[in-house]
């Protein structure tokens, strides 16, 4: 008795040779078709393609991305000092979203880089006879109006605004330790103006509580300068209030306490940066750009080939439709979309705007507080000459205490204002730093 041989594994890797050769060909055909929008040698986002860094195009790394490229190559203005110190404790104990959020952003622009690739799934559908026929279905976008193309560059763009958003959230977090340290400060040093204050005006009322027992003085005056006392001693304990608190905020964003070792200096370029603002404005248009354009491509007909493999012989076929349906609003929808550049451009020019607007804010303000603190310190000094002649004339006689105690009030305030515009003026440099992205090392990011 002879044996039949069984031809079905045969036949079955045959047809998976031809499904396999179809999708050789489908693949050649997407290159070879003049004017496709995929490419044909190396990946879109390679660093090493001729002319990757185009303005308006987006990318996802340093050297494919305008944007992440200006992001990487800033250096921080606050990289010595005291600052330094501060901003580097700061970063190590971040924790923040926006890491995460980018790297999900590169591994999706990374797999939207393939898209042009054949597309191969299984298809399993029930027959009128109650079978289940199960087949392997391979397709090749042909011409799709750029749809494939919108993807990537969608997906690149959303790589560049996840690197911008990195960027300021790290700017906000070195910005705000570095806040809590300047207050320290600030609060540390009119602190000590307002004990020496309290000090001197308490030396005053010891001089009051002898003249009232002496019968020289009565108790009006006296429960005058003690309420002085009481009101300078309360600034003194309100500033090493603020100077803790400022220290406990730093100490929970380094993890560890931090020596107050006086201001460092924001060395702020020239010629600064454009603001982060302008540069998520810019990863924003060419996302926006991007999505109308897949918009609009689903509108359009596009021809795709289609391969299927199971039983019986392969087939390959084409299929020319769109993936969105067309009403009587179509026209206009596709207008509307082609108008989405022209409106994220302008998006971007109010966002430039509003940066020079602030930034010419914050220099006045800066400009007006170093002003003021030259003025105020002479005047200061000026106080402090006259309040060493008051002294002298009310040991003359010539002055009675309350007179004394007035004028060195008035001395006292001053001097407790004036100490704390350094900080001030510190802040804004800071806040400008921040706003242009300069607090950190573009590496950082």
């Amino acid at each position: 008795m002879t044996r039949k041989s069984r031809p079905a594994p045969l036949s079955r890797a045959r047809q998976t040779a031809r499904a396999l050769t179809l999708v050789g060909a489908l693949a050649s055909l997407a290159g070879c078709i003049e004017g496709t929008p995929f490419p044909t040698g190396r990946s879109p986002f390679s660093a090493s393609e001729p002319g990757a860094l185009t303005p308006g195009k987006p990318g996802t790394t340093a050297q494919t991305s305008l944007i992440i490229a200006d992001l990487a190559g800033r250096r921080s203005a606050v990289a010595g000092g005291g600052y330094g110190a501060v901003a580097q404790a700061v970063l190590t104990n971040s924790r923040g979203s926006a890491q995460s959020e980018l790297r999900v952003a590169r591994l999706t622009a990374k797999a939207k880089a393939k898209n042009w690739l054949p597309q191969i799934g299984p298809s399993v559908s029930l027959t009128s006879l109650g079978d289940l026929a199960t087949q392997l279905v391979m397709e090749q976008v042909f011409f799709d109006n750029g749809a494939k193309k919108a993807e990537r560059d969608f997906a690149a763009a959303d790589v560049e605004v996840a690197a911008v958003t990195l960027s300021r959230e790290l700017n906000d977090t070195v910005y705000d330790g570095l806040k809590y340290y300047v207050t320290a400060l600030k609060a540390r040093d009119q602190g000590a103006v307002a004990a020496r204050s309290a000090a001197k005006i308490g030396a005053y009322e010891a001089i009051m509580r002898e003249r009232v027992a002496g019968g020289i003085s009565d108790m009006t005056e006296a429960r005058v300068l003690a309420q002085k006392l009481a009101e300078m001693q309360a600034t003194a304990a309100a500033d090493r209030d603020a100077a803790a608190t400022a220290e406990a905020q730093l100490g929970a964003m380094t993890g560890a306490p931090v020596a107050l070792a006086g201001l460092g200096a924001v060395a702020l370029p020239g010629a600064l940066p454009e603001a982060l603002a302008v540069k998520e404005a810019e990863g924003e248009k060419a996302r926006t750009i991007a999505q109308a354009k897949m918009e609009q491509a689903a509108l359009l007909p596009g021809l795709t080939g289609v391969a299927t493999a199971g039983r019986g012989k392969p087939d390959l076929g084409l299929s020319l439709g769109t993936s969105g349906l067309w009403g009587f609003g179509t026209k206009d929808t596709i207008a509307a979309l082609k108008a989405t550049e022209e409106a994220a451009g302008a998006r971007v020019e109010r966002a430039r705007q509003e940066a020079e607007q602030s930034l010419t804010a914050l220099r006045a303000r800066r400009e007006a507080l170093v002003a003021k603190e030259a003025r105020d310190g002479a005047v200061v000094a000026e106080t402090a000459d006259a309040l060493e002649m008051f002294t002298e004339q009310y040991r003359m006689g010539g002055r009675t205490l309350m007179e004394l105690v007035t004028m060195y009030e008035n001395y006292a305030n001053m001097a407790h204002a004036q100490t704390g515009l350094k900080y001030d003026i510190a802040l804004i440099e800071l806040e400008i730093a921040r706003e242009y992205g300069i607090l950190v090392d573009g590496s950082s990011i």
